[in-house]
């Protein structure tokens, strides 16, 4: 099958989850701002089945978060959640990761990022999304996810790294990925603007 018809269908089945768990709602009702950002967004999930979301809040309140979460554990097929408390680092944001499995018996991830409104890196990720969103072009898209789908199974590769070697480095492969990854690491992905 062709790549883009296999991505298409991933980003489908990645819109019905999403609407499906009613995630944004849940956060939404604590008040909350959701942005979807990332992969999904920008039209470039491939073969990972991973959502992102930045949800913004006031102030950071860590039983409103576990609320949330707990009511998603109770409604869905959560496997495992993971939370991380970054509310005192620079970040000033709580982490949450779930993994949900659909119907199909499909694993989809979920990056689930509760961030302080006025945070230092309030917008950041939503405005790096729209900017590689914005330089897509029909060939950088088919790159980017050819390369993603030639990723080997087990390797995981950000891709944010992805996007970097393609638009700065004019990378075109997933070989030539590796080489650049070598010479050219990316030190802090929140840094990188397209």
């Amino acid at each position: 099958m062709d790549i883009l018809e296999l991505a298409k269908q991933n980003q489908q089945a990645a819109w019905t989850i999403l609407e499906h768990t009613g995630i944004i709602p849940a956060w939404e009702r604590i008040g909350a701002i959701v942005h979807l950002v990332g992969s999904l967004k920008s039209g470039l999930l491939a073969k990972s089945k991973d959502i992102d979301l930045h949800i913004y809040t006031d102030k950071l309140d860590i039983a409103e978060s576990f609320s949330v979460i707990q009511e998603l554990a109770e409604r869905l097929s959560l496997k495992e959640v993971q939370y991380k408390n970054l509310i005192r680092t620079k970040e000033e944001c709580i982490e949450w990761h779930a993994l949900y499995e659909d119907g199909e018996m499909n694993t989809w991830k979920f990056d689930m990022i509760h961030i302080r409104k006025g945070s230092k890196y309030d917008g950041v990720v939503e405005r790096v999304t729209t900017a590689i969103a914005n330089r897509l072009t029909p060939e950088i898209k088919k790159t980017i996810l050819q390369i993603k789908f030639d990723v080997p199974e087990g390797i995981l590769i950000p891709g944010i790294e992805i996007y970097h070697a393609v638009f700065t480095g004019g990378v075109s492969s997933y070989e030539e990925l590796e080489h650049f990854r070598k010479t050219n690491p990316l030190a802090n992905s929140l840094d990188w603007m397209p």
